[in-house]
């Protein structure tokens, strides 16, 4: 985080007098690099920046280079279907299956509009006229579904029970009495009930980040923090939704902030810190900025305890108009030997380092930026093979439950925030 008082020296740039001393110099320079060294050297003394200006020679830049290019993958290993396309999402999840090496075969969307785009998008899938169509269907290993969130743990049951793996969207479940509900029908069918927790799975610089944890670059990990702010207006690229529906503001349909978009952060707390047990220590929720939207949360955190380490997770819907993506997400792994943070989205700081994933490291030898755009995502291959041999490469079963389980208890525990203001 930048510190309190950097605001102010930034803003010190925009003042009459260091406009003037800037044009001054850019009028007088010349574009030689040992004249734009003496700018770049004036303006952060000027900033108040040149007090970190001896740390910078010291940060390796490195970029993400991956083992292999792509991962190899047969096409048309499984059959998959989606049903149900409220959310955006599905366009993500959809590729990261075909990616894995699946067959999109069908699609059925009670939304015609929706349905329109998608296909226009994937016109190998064929419109089905109905639900039972696709689940009916003895070929079609895989269901994805991003349908409304109070919908879609009654569609993975169904889709169990006819002998099929399911992937949803998050939240995947939105109450406890849900969760007991699939609990049940999964453990009888031993049908595949995963989450897209994308967040984890389809981002880069966090899948270089699980990497590293596992190599023991930080030591033992000791605590995570996820930061994990977004935009209620998103028109940024093909899986935000620039107007909201009315669902969307209701916690009965959406379940809650902490359900919806904290179930990321409650998947990352546990797959980085290891832990296979945990409690909530205490969480909140409010809703301090949309008094017309009574049904709607747009703040929470949590504290987190479990046996492999702790955790802290702040969710909300403030993303200001000016940053150029849909959140600044953060993730913070402290480890005994140093730390990472990812930069999940954006990196605002940098005027060199645009768009999303980066990864910094810090330990006792030395400090690290990444640049992981180039990095592999193994969720898409790993799934498949997961359908195909009964395996749990991609996500277990029971982090799964986990992850959602603690996100539900957190919810649902969750005192009120209320600001007087």
């Amino acid at each position: 985080m930048l510190p309190t008082k950097q605001p102010a020296m930034l803003s010190n740039l925009q003042s009459p007098f260091y406009k003037t001393v800037l044009k001054k110099q850019l009028h007088h320079m010349n574009l030689n690099k040992k004249n734009r060294r003496h700018f770049l050297h004036d303006a952060a003394k000027a900033s108040g920046l040149l007090l970190m200006a001896p740390l910078a020679d010291k940060i390796k830049h490195l970029e993400s280079v991956p083992q292999q290019k792509e991962l190899k993958t047969e096409p048309n290993k499984i059959k998959f279907a989606v049903i149900n396309i409220d959310h955006p999402h599905i366009y993500g999840m959809t590729d990261a299956i075909k990616r894995g090496g699946g067959q999109l075969v069908a699609l059925y969307a009670k939304q015609a509009d929706l349905a329109a785009a998608f296909l226009k998008t994937y016109p190998e899938a064929k419109l089905a006229k109905s639900e039972n169509e696709i689940l009916e269907d003895k070929s079609i290993d895989l269901v994805l579904s991003s349908g409304i969130p109070d919908e879609r743990a009654p569609l993975g049951i169904r889709v169990m029970q006819h002998g099929k793996d399911y992937l949803t969207d998050k939240p995947g479940i939105i109450t406890l009495e849900q969760l007991a509900a699939v609990k049940k029908v999964q453990k009888e069918t031993k049908r595949i009930y995963s989450i897209m927790y994308s967040e984890r799975f389809e981002n880069k610089a966090t899948e270089k980040a699980s990497q590293l944890v596992k190599a023991g670059a930080i030591g033992n990990v000791i605590q995570t923090v996820n930061l994990a702010p977004h935009r209620i207006n998103n028109g940024i690229g093909k899986t935000g939704l620039s107007v909201r529906p009315d669902w969307f503001f209701d916690k009965k349909r959406y379940g809650g902030i902490l359900t919806d978009i904290g179930s990321h952060q409650f998947d990352q707390y546990l797959h980085f810190t290891g832990s296979t047990q945990a409690e909530v220590l205490c969480s909140q929720t409010g809703n301090v900025h949309h008094p017309d939207k009574p049904l709607f949360e747009d703040f929470g955190d949590v504290m987190l305890r479990g046996n492999g380490g702790a955790g802290y997770i702040r969710v909300d819907w403030f993303t200001p108009d000016g940053l150029d993506t849909w959140g600044d997400g953060r993730l913070t792994v402290l480890g005994t030997d140093g730390y990472i943070e990812v930069r999940k989205n954006t990196d605002v700081a940098s005027g060199v380092n645009k768009g999303g994933n980066h990864l910094y490291l810090v330990n006792q030898k030395e400090m690290v930026h990444i640049d992981c755009n180039k990095e592999v995502l193994p969720f898409g291959p790993l799934i498949v093979d997961d359908v195909l041999n009964r395996t749990e490469k991609a996500m277990t079963q029971e982090h799964c439950f986990l992850a959602t389980e603690l996100a539900l208890k957190a919810q649902h525990n969750a005192k009120p925030l209320i600001l007087k203001k």
